[in-house]
């Protein structure tokens, strides 16, 4: 079943009905009760739950978790949580044992609607099943184990397949999780692999390597440009880029991880020995959304030598943890010479002309779309609109920054401009939608015969 198939989370009745039951049980639990409870506890409870609210919302903002602003909903049902979780605590001993059991089941139905809240804005788990199969982390679309490759070969297949890969972290010495790689129906003609270009595949701030299979769209995508091009396709490499799901390291060396190291002198020549891959820059290309739209930029014009185009989907101008002072704090351990190495302008001036490298910039524009509403705008059965175009969708946790909706945009317009300081082609395209996931997949759809054209793709 298709991630985008069954009940979904981000829209219809699920989401609704949900913070319809967690409401009326909220207020089955804190009840009539006594006077004291009604004058004093109950109006504790209050003042806590919009203290807890607001603290999280000042966490948010000290932490640069997110560009767009989040949906006044998710601070409303933040609050609701922390103030279920103030009645059960307030009104444990008074209480009788039902009421107990009711505003149990409240903190729960509460933490859950804010936990579904979240999800609309970021798009993560587009359904149900989804969730399900990340949490239990049940098998990957048509993945398939690599021993079982030799048995595969000389075979015509209509999809491709996706195989867990054996990675080091010998040099990085960076605690990564399991990584993937997808290879296209064309891998498997003939008794020996071809040497199939690679594009290396990187998600964002809260991520897992798995993500851009569960949540991007990307095996589906990568399979239908295959079946238009007669099996041909790029060797998609899902790496880690956090160690963690919350471990923002945007792909740099430093206190969180030497993950540049990882992805550079691990990762990649994993790629190329165990699945016989293209090695030269030329036919290497990278992915990036939201923070690897930030590691896309880094990568490549710090290793020109290693691949030669990227598509930056809603990146940073630069790595950012937090604000400027703060980055530097905790991405290089106040290292400012480390973090100058990492800046994608400076680079780019230390480094002069690049030859044959090229860049594509997609960026959301919020404008004319409308106001969320609880609904995602991810609708159609698992198809992504034209263009990765949406309806009201919350923005997404991907990003960072300090301000406004339009920063990866900013973003954008200086690093191209950069770009052509330097002879790098740029193409900065700009389309409906919000930082979300499903963003994300819609950009990855259009950008893909792109991207496989640069790096040499037979057929595109």
């Amino acid at each position: 079943m298709s991630p985008h198939q069954g009940v979904s989370l981000l829209d219809g009745w699920f989401p609704l009905t949900l913070q319809i039951l967690a409401a009326v049980v909220l207020v089955v639990a804190i009840g009539w009760r006594t006077r004291r409870w009604r004058l004093l506890w109950f109006p504790i409870a209050v003042v806590v739950a919009v203290a807890g609210a607001w603290a999280v919302h000042l966490y948010f903002d000290s932490e640069g978790l997110a560009t767009d602003p989040a949906p006044w909903q998710l601070w409303v049902w933040v609050g609701l949580s922390v103030g279920a979780l103030a009645v059960l605590v307030l009104g444990f001993t008074t209480a009788r044992w039902w009421r107990r059991g009711v505003t149990l089941v409240a903190v729960l139905l509460t933490v859950l609607t804010t936990s579904v809240i979240l999800n609309q804005w970021v798009g993560y788990y587009p359904s149900l099943s989804a969730a399900w199969g990340a949490i239990t982390a049940g098998p990957l679309p048509d993945q398939v184990s690599a021993s079982a490759l030799p048995s595969l070969r000389s075979t015509t297949r209509t999809k491709g397949a996706v195989v867990p890969m054996t990675t080091t972290d010998s040099i990085s010495h960076f605690a990564h999780r399991t990584e993937y790689v997808y290879l296209p129906p064309a891998w498997f003609r003939g008794a020996t692999p071809p040497a199939l270009p690679v594009v290396m595949m990187i998600a964002g701030e809260f991520n897992t390597p798995s993500d851009w299979i569960r949540t991007g769209d990307a095996i589906s995508i990568a399979d239908t440009y295959a079946t238009k091009h007669g099996g041909e396709a790029p060797v998609l490499a899902f790496v880690d880029a956090g160690g963690s799901f919350n471990n923002d390291t945007e792909c740099v060396n430093g206190p969180r991880g030497n993950v540049a190291t990882h992805l550079t002198d691990e990762v990649r020549p994993a790629v190329i020995s165990q699945f016989h891959t293209a090695s030269s820059a030329a036919q290497w290309g990278i992915v990036g959304w939201s923070m690897g739209g930030t590691c896309s930029v880094d990568l490549t014009v710090m290793h020109p030598d290693l691949f030669s185009s990227y598509v930056d989907i809603a990146g940073d101008a630069a790595p950012v943890a937090g604000t400027a002072a703060q980055s530097v704090q905790r991405l290089f351990g106040g290292n400012a010479s480390a973090a100058a190495s990492f800046d994608p302008a400076t680079v780019m001036t230390r480094h002069g002309p690049y030859v044959g490298v090229s860049a594509r910039y997609e960026e959301a524009d919020q404008k004319g779309m409308q106001r969320w509403h609880g609904n995602h705008a991810f609708h159609g059965g698992g198809k992504h609109p034209p263009g990765g175009q949406q309806g009201g969708a919350g923005a997404g946790l991907g990003g960072r920054g300090d301000g406004g909706t339009n920063d990866q945009s900013q973003a954008a317009a200086t690093l191209c401009a950069d770009n052509r300081k330097v002879d790098i082609t740029c193409t900065i395209d700009t389309r409906p939608g919000r930082h979300s996931w499903q963003f994300a997949a819609g950009a990855l759809q259009d950008t893909l015969p792109w991207i496989s054209h640069q790096i040499g793709v037979a057929g595109s």
